[in-house]
């Protein structure tokens, strides 16, 4: 009787007293971000591939060097496809809700026939850096919803509790074809320049009976909302809202007139209930086609891009200043006389931009 070689595992066979993987396992490995190609990022973001986009978004994020240059790549590519979004940024106080009203109010983008991608930035802590990125948890109907994408960054440190690339995000989300991009951010407290500086609409929430706490919110924020929506209008805190909403309306009035031409509103609502959802988004719909007719929404888009630059160009020198060799071998030393008191801190930095040309030149 003829004696058959044993067969192979259909996961592994032994080679020269190797281990070696069978091409059955290497064609279901997954391929790993790095072995995607600059036109397969391109191909797969074009498509609208969820997958390949959280991927293309990876490297963004990340502060690898080679995966910052296939970053750009990417960037550059997606560009001439971006632009065509209504970008809205949403911020709130701390427990007014904004992922359940995102949430909800992202079905009412869903039900007027719309796609929509959701940018939420997730607090970080300054003692670890981590963050929970729990909002995805919150938002479980939309979630599973194919035409929605949602993004949970870490904020990390920088401006507002923005992810530090939020912006070449947009475009890449923009390029993939969605439509409406909400920016949540961490909330009231922190500077909110940059998220308005990146989107069309700018949308603060806010709880019933914060009236009074209408001094201690900063007028800054109060002159950038689009529209300001009391938040939890349900149960018992109905009236309580409306009256806040009333409180809120006279206070707009006593701010200058928008650049935009669009007078800001406040209005009530119930993200847990659905109620008053759809006014907003016709509201915003109504800001819309308001800026686009009168030419405010593309010059502001132009003025974005160019506050972006100057933030580009001033988060590179930064970096190539303290990634200079000589200044990070003098800096402990220069700051420590800071510290205790023997230099001070406008002159120490003068010394060091001092070295630093010295370097460049």
């Amino acid at each position: 009787m003829e004696n058959n070689p044993p067969k192979k595992n259909s996961r592994l066979h032994i080679s020269k007293g190797k281990t070696v993987k069978s091409n059955i396992n290497k064609a279901f490995k997954p391929k790993q971000v790095e072995q995607l190609s600059l036109q397969e990022f391109i191909n797969g973001i074009r498509s609208s591939n969820r997958v390949v986009l959280s991927q293309a978004i990876t490297l963004i994020e990340s502060r690898q060097e080679k995966h910052q240059i296939l970053a750009q790549k990417i960037i550059e590519k997606c560009l001439p496809y971006s632009g065509n979004s209504l970008r809205i940024g949403l911020t709130g106080t701390p427990g007014v809700g904004k992922s359940t009203f995102i949430n909800g109010f992202g079905k009412v983008i869903l039900n007027n026939g719309e796609n929509l991608a959701v940018l939420a930035i997730d607090p970080s802590s300054q003692t670890t850096k981590g963050s929970i990125l729990g909002d995805k948890t919150r938002m479980e109907e939309l979630t599973i919803e194919p035409k929605v994408f949602i993004r949970p960054s870490p904020a990390n440190d920088s401006l507002g509790g923005v992810a530090r690339k939020t912006r070449e995000t947009i475009i890449l989300c923009e390029a993939a074809g969605y439509n409406n991009i909400i920016i949540e951010t961490v909330g009231v407290g922190q500077s909110e320049t940059a998220v308005h500086s990146m989107v069309d609409f700018f949308l603060l929430l806010l709880l019933p009976n914060s009236g009074d706490e209408l001094q201690g919110i900063k007028r800054g924020i109060m002159e950038m909302a689009d529209l300001i929506a009391i938040n939890k209008a349900d149960g018992e805190g109905i009236e309580a809202a409306k009256l806040t909403s009333k409180q809120y309306k006279n206070a707009l009035h006593l701010l200058p007139a928008k650049h935009s031409g669009w007078t800001a509103k406040a209005e009530i609502c119930s993200a847990l209930n659905n109620t008053g959802l759809d006014k907003i988004w016709s509201s915003i719909k109504n800001y819309h086609k308001t800026t686009i007719d009168n030419g405010f929404f593309a010059q502001n888009r132009k003025q974005q891009a160019k506050y972006w630059l100057e933030e580009s160009v001033s988060q590179q020198l930064k970096t190539l200043f303290f990634q200079n060799p000589e200044i990070k071998k003098e800096y402990t030393k220069i700051e420590k006389n800071v510290i205790e008191g023997d230099l001070s801190p406008f002159t120490a930095g003068k010394l060091l931009l001092e070295l630093f040309k010295k370097q460049t030149d």
